[in-house]
């Protein structure tokens, strides 16, 4: 896989992503990170490590299969979009930038010429005015795979613990016309195929929450528990899927319940990411499932607030570039 690295998006300019890439290169060899490359942004990134006063070297190459050869000694940037660092300070101009970066490096895993992509965090009301018409990276990623935006399913996963939002980004008075059946049956068998071909876990353990308070306690808090999850893990085991449930979420994260499963499945935005956040904030990766490609970025966003100050941690972007690696490797296995 050396003549392929892995092909990071810059993310919006302004915000910490420049930092967290050369933060990363500049840990490249204490973390064993294989070779990766940024999408255009040569200048946003040499102006960053001036600014942050971090040594990091960065050299233009103009194809991927140069990055093996430099990597130990400068960031290698394919040509392409480029500006200037204004951290703290997004615009419709950076988030052209970020959103030709996001592009260009789907464009190159997708055509074979990296072998994953690590997306930096965007600001999508701003990439929207520049053109971004997707409710996030995981559907522009199934659309550039010319698959259904339904095809791709977000994970979220840290050192603790892995969760999948069932329903995404919606208002929480939504979620229980967006849940049935079907949904949970299909992004449970995309989940349990994924943990077996990315992370090698041959017979993954799929827990499943309910909707509401104690999992609707036998219909008194609500019967979507009864009428469409417990449907779904009946269909799950019939596949020769291990999947239990519907647990109450209040206690499936707690210490001793997460040694009992591989991934939960849960059914709204909030009830997925706190616990992964509470638990592995600075070592989160979003991870998406079902697509032909590996794709994984920081769980965590742009942070304009502190871009450039030098306090953004970049633990959870050298874990998203590490389990990139790890995913990429496992399918080039077989």
């Amino acid at each position: 896989m050396s003549q392929f690295p892995l092909v990071l998006s810059l993310g919006d300019p302004a915000g910490i992503g420049p930092e967290l890439i050369i933060q990363a290169w500049r840990e490249r060899e204490a973390k064993g990170l294989m070779p990766f490359v940024v999408a255009g942004g040569a200048q946003i990134l040499s102006q960053a490590a001036e600014v942050l006063e971090v040594p990091a070297p960065v050299q233009n190459i103009a194809s991927t299969h140069e990055a093996a050869e430099i990597f130990a000694d400068a960031l290698p940037v394919l040509t392409g979009e480029d500006g200037d660092y204004l951290p703290g300070a997004p615009d419709v101009v950076g988030a052209a930038v970020a959103w030709n970066s996001l592009r260009q490096a789907t464009a190159l895993v997708v055509g074979g010429d990296a072998a994953a992509l690590v997306t930096a965090p965007i600001a999508k009301g701003l990439l929207e005015q520049v053109g971004f018409a997707y409710p996030g990276q995981t559907e522009f990623l199934a659309n550039a795979c010319d698959l259904p935006e339904d095809a791709a399913v977000m994970m979220l996963a840290g050192p603790s613990l892995r969760t999948i939002p069932l329903t995404v980004h919606c208002p929480l008075a939504e979620v229980p016309q967006r849940l049935s059946t079907d949904l949970i049956i299909t992004r449970g068998r995309i989940v349990a195929a994924a943990l077996a071909r990315d992370f090698g876990i041959t017979q993954p353990r799929l827990a499943v929450t309910g909707l509401n308070p104690h999992a609707g306690e036998d219909g008194k808090f609500g019967n979507e528990e009864q009428a469409i999850i417990a449907p779904a893990i009946a269909a799950l085991l019939a596949d020769g899927i291990t999947a239990t449930g519907p647990h109450p979420a209040d206690a499936l994260f707690s210490p001793h319940s997460r040694t009992g499963f591989d991934a939960a499945l849960c059914m709204y935005h909030d009830q997925a990411l706190i616990p992964v956040k509470a638990l592995d904030f600075d070592q989160g990766v979003n991870v998406t499932l079902g697509l032909p490609i590996v794709r994984t970025s920081p769980d965590h966003g742009t942070a304009f607030d502190i871009a450039g100050k030098g306090a953004a941690h970049p633990g959870a972007m050298i874990a998203a570039i590490r389990m990139a690696g790890l995913c990429a490797a496992r399918r080039a296995d077989g």
